[in-house]
């Protein structure tokens, strides 16, 4: 067994530096941030900085996010005609409230006979394979009802199911449900990713031994650590255990990825400088002085002063 690694679909995370610096460190299959069928329907601005994209970066898919079936083939069949997609998937795992006020999200987990018939259209209208990722319940664990929706998927043309092993009430936090990811893997003849708690090769392997999954989804073990695909790659094939990174690689890579922000971000100075300290934040997670330059990053008012902190307190 060869289990797949792919990049997790994160709003606000997974944009075109992170794709480029986790692609030239070991990821290979990526997605664009979650897109809004709504939004892209109505030729909304933000759509267009999230598909920015360059010919380097694939293969690629998309992750759509809507209630209404005919919204959603339509907006895939947009981003399709404009994109080069390897696959599309259908959000019915997000946990944001805002999400599911719209019945979008983790709101299909309750109404499955919506969700059937988005999978069904965009199934049938698309040329390329179409996926969904679920959470494993709504309020609580219930195996039973996971399966369930996951065959719903199956039946109506899905030829992957990922799976957050997590209720949509837990949102990020507790317990990952593996029993859940293990019942939907025996019940479905398509594959099955498990994603959930995977940080490193270990939590990887954890995952695809107590499931039995055909792949995983990494999220947030990717922040700050683009090394982790390559990392569980190996530890998957050959059991090689990863070294520990020197500061001097850690502040090199961030810098290639702050460079690449700087490239290619198209948002407002004053933005930018705020997200490329989140980042550095990221990066700077498990030092001894991390506190101190959380401090420092967040005083710091322009690209030139943020690579002179790198340089003197990372």
């Amino acid at each position: 067994m060869n289990p797949k690694i792919y990049m997790a679909p994160m709003s606000g995370i997974t944009d075109l530096s992170f794709r480029l610096i986790s692609r030239k460190l070991g990821a290979t299959q990526c997605f664009f941030e979650m897109l809004d069928a709504n939004a892209m329907m109505h030729d909304h601005p933000k759509n267009a900085r999230l598909q920015k994209t360059l010919k380097i970066d694939l293969p690629l898919a998309a992750q759509l996010v809507g209630a209404e079936p005919s919204t959603m083939l339509d907006a895939a069949e947009k981003l399709t005609s404009l994109k080069d997609i390897s696959f599309l998937d259908i959000n019915s795992a997000c946990p944001a409230k805002k999400i599911l006020k719209k019945g979008a999200g983790a709101a299909l987990l309750k109404d499955t006979a919506r969700l059937g018939k988005i999978v069904k259209n965009l199934a049938s209208g698309l040329r390329i394979p179409v996926t969904v990722k679920l959470r494993s319940g709504f309020d609580k664990k219930d195996v039973a009802e996971c399966v369930k929706t996951a065959k719903v998927c199956e039946a109506n043309g899905a030829r992957v199911v990922f799976i957050h092993g997590r209720t949509v009430s837990q949102g990020y936090s507790g317990d990952v449900d593996y029993e859940s990811i293990k019942a939907v893997k025996n019940a479905l003849k398509i594959p099955v990713f498990g994603s959930g708690n995977i940080f490193n090769h270990l939590m990887a392997k954890k995952m695809i031994d107590e499931t039995g999954c055909d792949g995983i989804l990494v999220a947030r073990g990717g922040l700050g650590n683009p090394w982790i695909f390559k990392n569980i790659e190996n530890y998957l094939k050959n059991g090689t255990i990863p070294q520990t990174l020197s500061l001097s690689v850690k502040k090199k890579v961030l810098k290639e990825h702050l460079a690449c922000i700087e490239k290619y971000k198209e948002i407002t100075e004053a933005n930018k400088i705020g997200f490329m300290g989140k980042v550095t934040m990221w990066y700077s997670k498990g030092l001894y002085n991390a506190k101190r330059i959380r401090e420092h990053i967040s005083k710091v008012r322009s690209y030139k002063d943020l690579l002179n902190l790198i340089d003197r307190v990372v």
